[in-house]
């Protein structure tokens, strides 16, 4: 098992290497990187202007040095402004170069900070990152038991008028996408032409204070989509365990169909509705784009937005490398939860 571990931490370092150089690449394409220019000196500069601005901002340099510089293995760049004053990667406005460290990067917790909302990266990727959560949180504790009754249900009796009509409901969730299920549940329960204001169509105020009103129906919108999805996949397994020989054998001796089902078929089913469960935390992540900016619920999906928007390349940065993390420690979490169901995969 520790073999097995290792081999998947190194995989998920080399993984984090590679796709953090791609996404800095694309980040700093040379017409992205004249846009902040312009952002930053002015839309009504000039060529010349612009290039004389990324060479005092240290963006003429080469492209691996200034990728080893945002990772904080390479030491920061340095000059002058055209007051003669020293600037530079690691010198922030107000501190003493004298004392700025050499160090500056992912690794030393200085991810930058935004042109947009003037403040540390760091700071406002884990604010947005906490409203996210919570409604991930929320989400989840909505999705997953009520996708597996459904999905155990349903293969329990296969072919069933039960199963038809789960199944029914299963495929209609997983095919309306958020941005159709939200306006429709605005439309049904938050608005004055049903008459049935039940809850309030925007979740601004969940920021401040959540309750079942300003955040039942982003929970809903996102659940909804999920459900089909987990309920079909714990279907499917089910209805593939049910029919194996060693429950045909627990039947043939006389074992009661609930004790067949929780004692000997429920943990081998659960095995691939794990993995998908586990995969629903990247996918929830970057998934609430649509339903926070359609609930204006500003966490890290809006916040994303803002900054693809706005071509925030640090608060990109940083919001993609929170992504690339969390995707790969629940691959990582999904690898041993699996590895602890299924024996077999130990031996292997």
């Amino acid at each position: 098992m520790l073999k097995f571990l290792a081999r998947r931490l190194l995989l998920l370092l080399l993984s984090a290497v590679c796709i953090t150089f791609v996404i800095f690449f694309l980040t700093n394409l040379q017409p992205n990187l004249r846009k902040v220019a312009k952002f930053e000196a002015g839309s009504r500069i000039s060529d010349a202007e612009v290039t004389s601005w990324l060479q005092k901002n240290g963006y003429d340099r080469p492209f691996a040095v200034r990728y080893g510089e945002w990772l904080g293995v390479v030491p920061g760049w340095t000059g002058t402004n055209d007051e003669g004053a020293p600037v530079g990667r690691c010198i922030h406005a107000g501190a003493d170069p004298a004392s700025a460290p050499r160090y500056c990067g992912i690794l030393q917790g200085d991810w930058g900070t935004s042109s947009v909302f003037k403040d540390s990266v760091g700071k406002i990727v884990a604010t947005r990152l906490g409203l996210t959560g919570i409604l991930m949180f929320w989400v989840m504790v909505t999705m997953v038991p009520i996708s597996l009754a459904i999905g155990i249900l349903a293969g329990m009796r296969e072919g069933s008028r039960l199963d038809r009509a789960l199944s029914t409901l299963s495929i209609a969730s997983t095919s309306t996408p958020e941005y159709v299920s939200g306006v429709v549940l605005i439309v049904l329960f938050a608005s004055s032409m049903t008459g049935l204001k039940w809850f309030k169509g925007s979740a601004a105020s969940a920021m401040d204070g959540i309750t079942f009103e300003n955040f039942f129906l982003p929970v809903a919108t996102i659940a909804l989509y999920g459900i089909g999805y987990i309920a079909r996949m714990t279907r499917a397994s089910m209805t593939e365990v049910m029919t194996a020989q060693y429950i045909r054998t627990a039947r043939l001796k006389g074992v009661s169909f609930r004790n067949v089902v929780l004692r000997h078929a429920l943990r081998n089913a659960l095995i691939a509705p794990f993995t998908v469960i586990m995969l629903q935390f990247p996918w929830l992540l970057n998934g609430v784009v649509i339903t926070e900016t359609l609930f204006n619920y500003k966490g890290f999906g809006w916040t994303l937005v803002q900054a693809a928007g706005n071509n925030d390349i640090q608060l990109l940065l940083g919001c993609s490398v929170c992504a690339v993390f969390v995707v790969l420690v629940t691959q990582l979490i999904s690898d041993i939860g699996y590895a602890f169901l299924n024996p077999r995969i130990r031996i292997g």
